[in-house]
């Protein structure tokens, strides 16, 4: 990659994720340019398991913050080097070379935007759903999909709401597509099905359309997050 390319802060907010952890950061590393220099900043929120010294071992840097995502992304955001930051959840896996697609969508002048996505599950109910995410409507966005977004737009906007335990990168991305557009990249992540298979398929689908639906009635985030508390985190 030449010299005046930008690199990539990819963040990583994570709680109690060893299992996920050594998967991921292995697979990043191979699928991103191999002379890049991006970094992988881990923001751990107290896990008590080994995912810390499993992020290290990898060569992630580490950074400990208190729990809960928003705060967690913002943290990270805060202490990225790079002119690009890159928001993945740690159960997602990006497409072959991800950062060359990321930073020629920023040169030809798209500030933020994701991927399309995939489930890694053959579920035709799933599948369903997941085939919206190539349409550019708010409402079919998620942070599933990662975000990527270049620092300079992220401090404009003040970032992600920490008043938001839930649902806070559909906040932050509605009020992205207010002030710009938004770009949906032509590939797709992967992300785990893992807690549509805990929580049941139609069930947990029908609890994040009713957190949606409160949302857009005006339900403020104690109210999401008391709803989610008692209907899924259960």
């Amino acid at each position: 990659m030449k010299q005046n390319k930008p690199n990539i802060s990819i963040i990583i907010p994570v709680f109690n994720e060893a299992d996920c952890i050594g998967t991921l950061l292995p697979y990043l590393k191979e699928n991103y340019e191999s002379n890049a220099s991006h970094e992988i900043i881990i923001v751990d929120g107290g896990s008590t398991d080994d995912t810390i010294a499993i992020a290290l071992a990898h060569g992630a840097k580490v950074i400990r913050s208190e729990k809960g995502r928003a705060i967690q992304l913002n943290r990270g955001a805060a202490l990225a080097q790079h002119a690009i930051l890159y928001f993945l959840h740690v159960d997602t896996f990006p497409p072959k070379n991800f950062d060359k697609t990321i930073i020629s969508a920023t040169e030809n002048g798209n500030q933020v935007g994701c991927f399309q996505m995939k489930f890694d599950s053959n579920s035709r109910f799933l599948n369903f759903f997941a085939w919206f995410t190539r349409l550019n409507y708010k409402i079919c966005r998620g942070g599933d999909q990662s975000l990527f977004i270049t620092k300079d737009l992220f401090l404009k906007t003040n970032g992600f709401n920490e008043n938001y335990t839930i649902y806070e990168d559909n906040e932050f991305i509605g009020r992205l597509y207010k002030i710009t557009s938004f770009t949906i990249l032509p590939f797709h992540v992967k992300t785990s099905a893992r807690k549509y298979r805990e929580k049941g398929e139609l069930r947990l689908q029908y609890h994040f359309g009713m957190i949606h639906l409160k949302n857009y009635l005006g339900a403020s985030p104690e109210k999401l997050h008391d709803y989610y508390r008692r209907n899924i985190a259960v």
